[in-house]
C-alpha cells in the first residue's frame, strides 16, 4: 500500500505525521519512507538516515549542430515551453524552460538536433531507524521538481508499506506525488489560512479520485470552521495533534513525535491499521 501525506500549505506538520507513521508502522512489516518534497526535503533531519547510494537525475535537453541547422524555426514553433528561439542565423536555447520532451529533435527536418543529459538533481537512498529511506533533492536554481519526483517514485519497492511525504501546496509536484497512491492523509491546521488551502488540496484529491482523510495539527487554536467544513464534506478526522509547546520544542530539536512522546506511537499505529479497511470500502 502507498500512502501519501499531503497538505494544502507548508508548516502544517506534514513531515511530523509522515515520520511518525513510518516509525510506528515498522513493527507491522517492511516500511519505506520517501521524501518527495525535493525542493526542501527535511525528513532526514528527524531520522538521521545512513545514505548508502546516490543517483543523479537528468533530463534530456537539445544540442543543436549549427553546421547542419538551416534555421528554419521548426523546433521553436513546435516547443510549447519557449525553450528554443531562432533569430536570424542564431538559435537560442533556454535549458531552464526545457521539459526534456524531445519534440524539437523529432520535428527537425535536417536532423540537426540531438539530445544530451542535463542533471537537475539526485536521489539519496539508504536506511533510517529500521526502515528504508529515500529522498529526492532538486539542484539549486532548477525550476522543475517533477522529473526528480518521478525518478524517486521509480525506485520505490512494489511490496510493503510506502509512505510518501508530499510537497506542500497543490501544484504539479504534489500531483506527481499523488499519482498511483492508495490513500491520502491530509494534514491541516484549524486556521483561516489552513482551511483555505485545505479546500484546494481536497479539490486536487477529489479530481484524482483518491480516498482521503484528515489529521488536524495544532488542534485547539482557531475556530470551529475547519471541523464544520470536514463534517459538511464527509471527510473523517483520523487524529488530532494538539497545539502543545512541548511538541514544538521536540520538533525544533529534530526529535520525532513518537520518540519524544511514546504514547503517540499507539495512536499512529491505530491510524495505519485503519487505512486498509477504508481503502477496501472505497473500492
Amino acid at each position: 500500500m502507498r500512502i501519501a501525506v499531503a497538505s494544502g500549505k507548508g508548516g502544517t506538520g506534514k513531515t511530523t505525521v509522515a515520520v511518525s507513521l513510518a516509525r510506528a508502522a515498522r513493527e507491522l512489516g517492511p516500511v519505506t519512507l520517501a521524501d518527495c518534497d525535493v525542493e526542501e526535503p527535511n525528513a532526514h533531519v528527524f531520522l538521521s538516515p545512513e545514505i548508502t547510494r546516490v543517483e543523479p537525475v537528468a533530463i534530456p535537453v537539445p544540442r543543436v549542430d549549427e553546421g547542419l541547422c538551416t534555421y528554419c524555426g521548426a523546433c521553436a514553433r513546435a516547443c510549447r515551453f519557449g525553450a528554443l528561439a531562432v533569430i536570424g542565423k542564431k538559435i537560442l536555447l533556454y535549458p531552464e524552460l526545457c521539459h526534456g520532451c524531445g519534440l524539437c529533435a523529432r520535428v527537425c527536418p535536417v536532423d540537426a538536433i540531438g539530445e544530451v543529459p542535463h542533471e537537475i538533481g539526485r536521489l539519496e537512498l539508504g536506511e533510517a531507524q529500521g526502515f528504508s529511506f529515500l529522498q529526492g533533492v532538486l539542484n539549486p536554481g532548477e525550476p522543475m521538481a517533477t522529473p526528480v519526483i518521478r525518478a524517486l517514485k521509480g525506485r520505490l519497492p512494489s511490496e510493503g508499506l510506502v509512505i510518501l511525504d508530499a510537497p506542500p501546496g497543490t501544484a504539479c509536484p504534489v500531483i506527481e506525488t499523488l499519482k498511483g497512491v492508495d490513500y491520502v492523509v491530509l494534514v491541516a491546521e484549524p486556521t483561516p489560512f489552513g482551511l483555505h488551502d485545505l479546500k484546494l488540496a481536497v479539490g486536487v484529491v477529489r479530481e484524482l479520485k483518491l480516498p482521503a482523510a484528515v489529521v488536524i495539527s495544532k488542534d485547539g487554536i482557531g475556530t470551529g470552521a475547519l471541523d464544520r467544513y470536514l463534517e459538511e464534506e464527509g471527510l473523517p478526522v483520523l487524529l488530532r495533534i494538539p497545539m502543545d509547546r512541548r511538541i514544538a520544542v521536540a520538533y525544533a530539536e529534530g526529535i520525532p513525535l513518537v520518540e519524544a512522546f511514546p504514547e503517540w506511537r499507539e495512536r499512529f499505529l491505530e491510524l495505519i491499521q485503519a487505512i486498509p479497511a477504508a481503502v477496501e470500502a472505497r473500492r
